[in-house]
């Protein structure tokens, strides 16, 4: 599965590689966080990740492969 993760604002490369297994891109004053997840465990621990880092998740969406 692939999905993609938007946050609110510009996420700083320093934080972007907290999140090795994704990919990002600054889009209209969001960050695109995309890539593949595992299961749905692994798409949780991205969410945790996202909530422990203040980052504001407004979107997240299954990508089509």
């Amino acid at each position: 599965m692939r999905y993609e993760i938007r946050v609110q604002g510009h996420v700083s490369e320093t934080l972007a590689k907290l999140f090795p297994e994704l990919d990002h891109v600054v889009m209209s004053g969001q960050t695109v966080l995309y890539g593949p997840v595992v299961d749905e465990a692994h798409l949780y621990g991205l969410l945790a990740r996202c909530q422990s880092l203040g980052l504001r998740v407004v979107e997240m969406r299954q990508l089509p492969e």
